[in-house]
Formats: structure tokens, sequence, C-alpha cells
């Protein structure tokens, strides 16, 4: 209701009046004596006064119609020259940008500095992303574009961390940001996960297929895998890479749904791709994985795996000899042994971040970018299986925020369908922020999908750089405000004279040549709906908790090492059968059913030759 006056009845209060003093004029001019209209009006000045001696007019219909087509028609007449007069924008005729203030950023900050993302050094904004006031709900997605030094992770990744509100999944590159943080973590509660790509030895072990569920789950797997295995030369014929993903589907749903748990991970896939010979003068020719899915079929014809197998076993053996040599080819780092020991079972658990509070830190080189890939596959299931166990477990949302810090993400792989995944992770209580050096590095990953994934982060922070089309684009958004431009004039001759003219014009709020040069203690914040704020960036050292990191204290320093045991620690109240093991036998004894790659699955193989 309140809504309501303000829009309808305020605004027309004005006529109310003028109308009424209408009226008391038609009441004057009735009561004047006269027999034509001028002789009324002559005598209009002897009977204004007593018309006038009541607020409202008189009891005659003939008042009361006066004052109200004296009211209608006034505003007729304002709403009419109001349509078409000129529109003047005073002090905006040529932009109307501005740098954003304290009040302006006020109703998104939540009264515990605890309970915000830090943007800037004077900018947080609350993590309540669902406010009382809906206009003021934002969602969580940052993008922190800098060139290398802006300080990227001093200003803003490590003073996120130190917030300690919610999950955090962090790419981390040489580990530094982990023996900066960890031991404060750890004394918040946080279960700690680390994947280190640079030290094997120092890593918990992630098994991709561990997360592997349904058909849909693997083909969202082998199609990141071929995404983030590709290389970088130039595409090829589409045909090697749709046979390649038919041969991986079936591969990969034998293991999951047919193999022994503790064969159920990338290794077995390695080995079984190994052990597929092909003969190209001999189609009829069989090995090993060919008898093994001949078994499956017999048992179960509408296998997923068999149905997908069957499709590459279309191929001739030349073709399946390329095939299997470009399969061999992307799935090489595989072959390494600590990377096989590392990829044999799960301690990762990706899908419970949102369950606790956990940090998992994925420590990458910044130098060799041979094992970022497996960020990329990792981050790819990651968001699939946080979303789906946000709707099937938690009512659509998670207990925990889990925030994402990707830095480096050019340098990491791409995941598929991130434009999607982005746009209604928000819902589920996920957020991502991506760190660049330039946006050019997000247009040359995900090409014309950069923008959908831009435009899906509510704020953007630019610390700094250099880079040509991230600098003109930045100044574009910024707008333009009216300023006043002075010119003076002389000229000489038998009588000098002087001239002096004022005008307006547009004027970029930051040129691009202001942002090349913006002092290194400064930053840009975009908050969607509001004005840019030019603003200091955050100081390290004034977080609360600043006292808890290894840069205040080296004692605070993390050690990875301490977090990885692959010691089996000895209960001494739990009883224990040894066994004799001679290590020179040989293996012929083995159980058939231990080893997956063992064809012989039904009774008599002979039946299918």
């Amino acid at each position: 209701m309140n809504d309501k006056i303000k829009k309808y009845i305020i605004p027309n209060l004005p006529y109310v009046f003028i109308g009424v003093l209408i009226g008391n004029l038609g009441e004057a001019y009735r009561l004047s004596a006269g027999a034509d209209i001028g002789q009324k009006l002559m005598g209009l000045m002897q009977t204004i006064g007593p018309a006038f001696e009541s607020l409202l007019p008189g009891p005659y219909l003939f008042d009361w119609l006066v004052a109200l087509m004296g009211g209608v028609l006034l505003r007729v007449f304002v709403w009419q020259k109001s349509k078409k007069a000129k529109k003047f924008r005073r002090d905006m005729e040529y932009g109307s940008a501005r740098w954003g203030t304290a009040k302006d950023i006020k109703p998104f900050i939540d009264p515990k500095p605890q309970n915000n993302v830090i943007l800037t050094g004077t900018e947080f904004l609350t993590m309540n992303t669902r406010p009382k006031n809906p206009a003021n709900a934002r969602n969580l997605n940052a993008c922190v574009i800098g060139s290398s030094g802006s300080g990227k992770t001093r200003f803003w990744l490590t003073p996120n961390l130190l917030q300690a509100h919610s999950s955090y999944v962090v790419v981390d590159p040489k580990g530094g940001i982990l023996g900066q943080v960890g031991t404060f973590l750890q004394k918040q509660g946080y279960k700690i996960k680390v994947f280190h790509s640079i030290d094997f030895s120092k890593s918990m072990h992630y098994n991709p297929m561990a997360y592997i569920k349904t058909e849909s789950d693997i083909l969202k797997f082998v199609n990141a895998l071929i995404e983030n295995t590709k290389g970088d030369g130039k595409e090829g014929d589409p045909f090697w890479t749709k046979s390649e993903t038919l041969l991986y589907c079936a591969l990969i749903g034998y293991i999951v749904f047919e193999g022994p748990e503790e064969e159920r991970n990338i290794n077995t896939l390695v080995d079984m791709i190994n052990s597929m010979e092909t003969k190209e003068d001999d189609d009829d020719f069989k090995n090993a994985v060919d008898y093994m899915f001949m078994g499956l079929e017999k048992r179960n014809p509408n296998h997923f795996a068999v149905r997908q197998y069957k499709k590459y076993k279309l191929a001739s053996g030349k073709t399946a000899k390329s095939i299997l040599i470009s399969c061999g080819a992307r799935l090489a780092p595989f072959d390494i042994g600590q990377l096989r020991e590392i990829m044999s079972y799960d301690e990762m658990q990706l899908d419970l971040m949102g369950d606790r509070k956990t940090a998992t830190f994925f420590i990458i080189s910044d130098t060799d970018t041979t094992y970022n890939f497996i960020v990329a596959l990792a981050f790819s299931q990651m968001f699939n299986l946080l979303c789906e166990r946000a709707d099937n477990k938690h009512g659509g949302r998670l207990p925990h925020h889990v925030r994402v810090l990707w830095d480096e993400m050019a340098n990491t792989g791409q995941v598929p369908q991130l434009e999607k995944l982005v746009a209604v992770i928000r819902s589920r209580e996920i957020s991502l922020t991506i760190f660049l050096q330039a946006q050019s590095q997000l247009k040359a990953l995900y090409k014309d999908h950069a923008e959908t994934i831009l435009g899906n982060m509510d704020s953007v922070i630019f610390l700094g750089g250099r880079e040509h089309s991230t600098i003109k684009e930045i100044s574009e958004v910024l707008g333009k405000e009216t300023i006043s431009m002075q010119t003076e004039g002389r000229s000489r001759g038998q009588s000098e004279s002087y001239s002096q003219n004022m005008q307006r014009l547009g004027k970029e709020l930051m040129t691009m040549d202001e942002l090349t040069t913006m002092a290194g203690n400064k930053c840009i914040l975009q908050l969607r709906g509001l004005r840019p704020f030019l603003s200091p960036k955050y100081d390290l050292k004034n977080h609360p908790n600043y006292k808890h990191t290894a840069e205040a204290d080296k004692k605070n320093a993390f050690d990875a090492a301490k977090l990885i045991n692959r010691r089996m620690k000895v209960n001494p109240n739990e009883i224990y059968t040894t066994y004799e093991v001679d290590a020179a036998g040989d293996t012929a004894d083995m159980d058939e059913n231990e080893d997956i790659l063992n064809y012989d699955d039904v009774d008599d193989p002979e039946a299918f030759a």
C-alpha cells in the first residue's frame, strides 16, 4: 500500500489543491451579479472574498465540477508538456560515470567481518547469497586479473583463506599457500587434502574412477580426459577422437561395472590398452580383451560396455591399430610408476567437501605442465559431484559453502561445459574464483564461451597489468564522465584580443594510460549493479589471523610431508595373522578371478572361435 501511495497519490496532490482553488473561483463566478460573462467577471472582485472564506468550494454541483475539471485539465496539460519537453541531464551530457563510495557498498557488507569475502582493502561482500532484500543478492563468483607480481596471492587469495568461513579448493603453484596457511586451517578444524603433482611422495591418492557410478559419469570423464590431453597442435580428423571415445567408454564401463573394486582405476585402463594386440592382415584375430568382452556379451548382451566395444570393433585391423596407438600416446603420463601408485585408490573425497570443513590443495608446477591436466579432471568431477550431492542429499544446498580458488587457471587444463556449471553452482552454495594474468587467456582456452563465463562473475578485480585488450576493455566498461573544458585564445594585431570559452565533453573515468600506470597499491573493483571502486589492495598484515601464518611466525609453517603417512599404524591391542611368502615362487597358482585382464571368464573360450 505504501508503494501505491507514493506512486499514484502523492504526485497528484498538488493538482488536487489547485483544483480546489479553481473550484473556489467557480463559486465566486457563480455568486457574481450580471447577465452575461463580461458583467460576471466585473463583479467577480466583490464575490471572491466570500468564496475563499472556506477552503472547499460551495455546496453546489457547479462549484465541484469546476474544481474537478480545472484539476484534470491542468494535469493533462502538464503531462503533454512533459512528453514533448527536451530532456536535459545536467553535468551528465556525455556520461555519468563516477567512482563508488562507502555508501554504495554498505548494503552488501555483513556486519561480522569474518562472514565476508574480501574484495579490496575497503570493499567486502557478504557470504549470504539470499539477503532479505533480493535486490542486494550477488553471487560469489569472482575474476581476479593481474599480471605477474601484482599480488594475486598476497593481496587476495591468502586473506580470503584466512577468513575460514567455507570449505576451500585451492590450486597452489609451488605449494607456497599451503605452507603459509595450512597450520592455521588445521587448528580451525579443517580436514586438509593435498594432491602434489611436483613431489608425488607428498601427495594423497586420487582415483578418478572412484567417482564413476553411471554411464553418464563415464561420458563426462572421457570428455574431460580427451579435452585435456589433446595437446596444443591443430586438431585432426574427429574420427580418431570419436573412435577413442568409444574404446574408453567400453573399457571404463567394464572396469567400473564388472571389475573387482581394487582394479577400478586408471592403471587397469592403461593395462587393458597395452594388452590389446592387433594384426593388420588378420581381422579375425582376437586378443585378451576381445575374449573378455565376448564373455561379458554372453552374460549380458545389452551391457553398456559391450555396446560401445562392438562399435569400436567395426574398425579394420589397421584402423584399430592406429586407434590403439593414439590411445597409448594420450594415456602415456598414466604409465609413469609414481603416478600409477598415486592413482591406484582414492583419498581426496571430492564429493564430501560440502559436508564438512575441508581445505583441498592441488599443488602444481609453474614451469612443467605435464600433470596439470589432472586438476581439470578433478574439477570436472568435483563440480558435478557437489551439485548432485546438494540436490540428492541436502535438499539443494550444501551445508558448507565450497569456494574454489583457481589460480593459474589458464595453465591447468579445461573443464568441459564450465560456462554452464558456473551459472548453476550458486544455488548449491558453490562459488568459483578464477585468477588470470589477462582476459585473453580465458578467451584462448574457452573461445566463444569466455564471455559467458565472465558474465557469471558478479565481481571483477583488476590488480594491474599491461595487456592491451584487457586494459582497453576495462577502460570501456568503467564508462565516461562529463567534464568541463576551458579554452583560451589570444590574437595579435593592431589591437590585441583575448577570448575564453567553456564547453563540456566526455572523458573516460580512467584512460588506458592511467590504467597502465596505476599505483601498485591500488586496484579496481567492479561489482554487478554498482559503480566501480578505485580502492587500496587488502594488506595481508591487517588481517586478524595474520599472526597464525608462516610469514608472521616460521613455527606456523605447514609440512605436507607430515600429512602423508604411507606406513600402516599398528594397534598393539589387535591380533594379527602372519604368513610366510616365498618371493622366489612363480604365480602359477594365482586365482584367475584376481586378474581383470584374465580373459578366460567363461568355461569354454573355444566356443567363440
